[in-house]
C-alpha cells in the first residue's frame, strides 16, 4: 500500500484495512451489533460488499438507543449509517485532515479511485503531528507574544535566527485579541541555557514579551554534599 502527496499519511500511521473491524452493508443491526460487541469498538466502518468502497460508520450507541425504543433490529446496518462524508483522500491537505476529523474518532482514508485504505485515529494523528513539529530534537520552546502588528512575526524570526537556528514555528490566536497571536519557537537540541537567555533577552528588548519557556533538557541537580567515615 502507498500513500502519496501529505508525507504524514503514512503506511506508518494509517491503520490499514486488512487490521480493522469492519461491517459490510448487507448486515442487519442485529449482526452489526454483534460485531461491535466482540470487538468492544465504539464504532467501526461499513464498506461495500467487494470491502472496497466506505460507506460510512456504524456507532454501537445509535443501536443501542435503536433497541431501547424498540426499533426493527432486523433493517440493514445502513439503517442508521453515519458519517457517510467524513472521510480524506491519501493526498489531502493538513488543513484538509485537521478540520475534517475534529468531532470523529477516526476518519476513513480513500484513494484516487476513492477505494477505502484504511482509517487515520486521534492518535496516530497527534503523534505524527508531534513528530512533525519536532519536540523530541528540541531544547526550548519560547512562547512569545506579539504586539499586533503584520511585521511581528518577521521581525521575531529575524531576531532569533541570529542567534540559533528556529527547528520550527507555530503561531496562535489569543482570544479575545483580534490582532495579537502568540508565536511558539522550538531551538534545536544544541542551544543552551545561555543562548536561550540571549535569545529572550533581545526579544524583550524589542518589547516582544516571552511568556513561557518550556524545556525538554533535564532539570540541573543541586550539588549534594556526601559524608564519608574515612
Amino acid at each position: 500500500m502507498k500513500f502519496g502527496g501529505v508525507k504524514m499519511l503514512l503506511e506508518t500511521i494509517v491503520t490499514p484495512k486488512k487490521d480493522l473491524t469492519i461491517v459490510t452493508e448487507s448486515l442487519t443491526l442485529a449482526e452489526a451489533l454483534e460485531i461491535l460487541e466482540a470487538s468492544n469498538n465504539r464504532c467501526v466502518p461499513i464498506l461495500d460488499e467487494d470491502h472496497q468502497l466506505f460507506r460510512g460508520n456504524i456507532y454501537r450507541m445509535h443501536i443501542y438507543r435503536h433497541l431501547a425504543s424498540h426499533g426493527d433490529m432486523n433493517l440493514p446496518v445502513t439503517y442508521l449509517l453515519k458519517n457517510a462524508t467524513k472521510f480524506i483522500y491519501s493526498d489531502s491537505s493538513y488543513f484538509n485532515l485537521f478540520f475534517s476529523m475534529r468531532d470523529l474518532p477516526y476518519i476513513a482514508v480513500l484513494n484516487e479511485q476513492k477505494e477505502f485504505l484504511g482509517i487515520l485515529s486521534h492518535e496516530k494523528m497527534l503523534n505524527a503531528w508531534y513528530d512533525r513539529i519536532g519536540l523530541d530534537n528540541s531544547s526550548y520552546t519560547l512562547t512569545i507574544e506579539t504586539n499586533g502588528k503584520q511585521t511581528d512575526l518577521t521581525a521575531i524570526t529575524k531576531i532569533v535566527s541570529k542567534v540559533s537556528p528556529i527547528l520550527n514555528c507555530l503561531t496562535l490566536n489569543l482570544v479575545p485579541s483580534e490582532t495579537k497571536q502568540e508565536v511558539l519557537i522550538s531551538l534545536p537540541e544544541t542551544v543552551d541555557e545561555e543562548t536561550k537567555n540571549k535569545i529572550i533577552y533581545r526579544l524583550e528588548r524589542k518589547k516582544f514579551h516571552v511568556t513561557r519557556v518550556d524545556s525538554r533538557l533535564p532539570e540541573p541537580r543541586e550539588f549534594e554534599y556526601e559524608s564519608k567515615s574515612y
